[in-house]
């Protein structure tokens, strides 16, 4: 399945160049609005990736694939696992400045499928349209519902599988589909208590296991979400992408446009009231101070005119980041 504007090289890349592309991917899906396949493309390994999985799920077990995908998907880890609390921290404390560049970051990838779909046709356009309008229903949804989540073991495992297809498709940020689904916050969470629980922090010797336990409620449905849409979800996508191309990319347009919508970044949690409803349970005045910053609620508040400006800068630094990323990948696969 080539892509315009990847590399197709005849050797195989290097464990550092597998493993940088791993670095990126991993970045790719703590940030939302910047895609873990883009981020692929611009190391020039994507191409190797997709093929190295469909060797993997055909049980086809060749050494260099199974080197190859051992540094990407372990770099990719690490990543997420070092920098999840990080991430998870900004999001919250910083959330219209991290959502302004999120914004930005998101209209990158519309250069890319644009010149992925070339020659576009109606069917192009009634994806992105059929996309698009689903999207603003989906946050307008979430935004009604913002700060009532019901975490549950499928809702984590599907939110593993949806990150899992982001992984393999270009332009599309699993990162933003899980702020969608509610369980951006609480999957970062997860994965820091599994590094928290993992160095054994509160505990003199070994491992946290109180912290672990909480950890693997999340890791653990989301792991098999993965596993589950890497093996299913990505061969689907290369089915449609090879048999339905032109209508497919307009989806994935009309995904990346209407993800806009859903990251306004003009809105702030509030902290819950007594007799409120948070994660479907009603508040309490013993249950109040138990809640963490992450579960409150968020409502919408009018930015000053320096927040618009501020807005405003963040998003063309987003945009300037990742078509900088897609021009140097376009010089790169020129040259090859």
């Amino acid at each position: 399945m080539p892509f315009a504007g990847s590399r197709m090289t005849e050797k195989p890349s290097s464990i550092v160049q597998a493993a940088t592309g791993g670095v990126l991917m991993g970045l790719a899906n703590l940030v939302p609005g910047v895609s873990g396949g883009t981020m692929l493309l611009v190391t020039g390994i994507y191409t190797e990736f997709i093929t190295a999985i469909a060797d993997v799920t055909r049980l086809r077990w060749r050494a260099s694939s199974l080197i190859f995908l051992s540094a990407v998907v372990g770099a990719a880890a690490s990543t997420i696992l070092l920098l999840a609390g990080p991430t998870k921290t900004l999001v919250i404390e910083q959330r219209w400045i991290m959502y302004s560049l999120f914004i930005g970051l998101t209209l990158g990838g519309v250069p890319l499928i644009w010149r992925l779909a070339q020659p576009v046709s109606k069917s192009f356009f009634v994806g992105t349209g059929v996309a698009f309008a689903l999207m603003v229903l989906v946050a307008l949804g979430h935004t009604a519902q913002a700060g009532q989540e019901q975490g549950s073991l499928f809702l984590l495992f599907f939110a593993g599988l949806v990150g899992a297809s982001a992984m393999i498709l270009p332009g599309v940020s699993g990162g933003y589909l899980l702020l969608l689904l509610g369980q951006y916050v609480p999957i970062l969470t997860g994965i820091e208590k599994l590094k928290i629980g993992l160095l054994g922090a509160g505990e003199e010797t070994g491992l946290n296991w109180p912290v672990l336990n909480e950890a693997f409620f999340v890791v653990v449905p989301v792991g098999i979400g993965v596993v589950v849409g890497v093996v299913g979800v990505s061969n689907l996508i290369r089915w449609l992408l090879e048999h339905c191309r032109t209508a497919t990319l307009g989806v994935l347009m009309g995904l990346i446009l209407g993800a806009v919508v859903g990251l306004w970044p003009f809105r702030t949690g509030i902290q819950p009231q007594v007799g409120g409803m948070v994660k479907g349970q009603m508040v309490t005045p013993e249950t109040l101070i138990q809640i963490e910053v992450e579960d409150w609620p968020v409502r919408f508040f009018t930015p000053s005119l320096g927040q618009i400006g501020s807005g405003l800068v963040l998003i063309c630094l987003g945009l300037g980041a990742t078509l900088a990323l897609d021009r140097f990948n376009t010089k790169s696969s020129q040259s090859d």
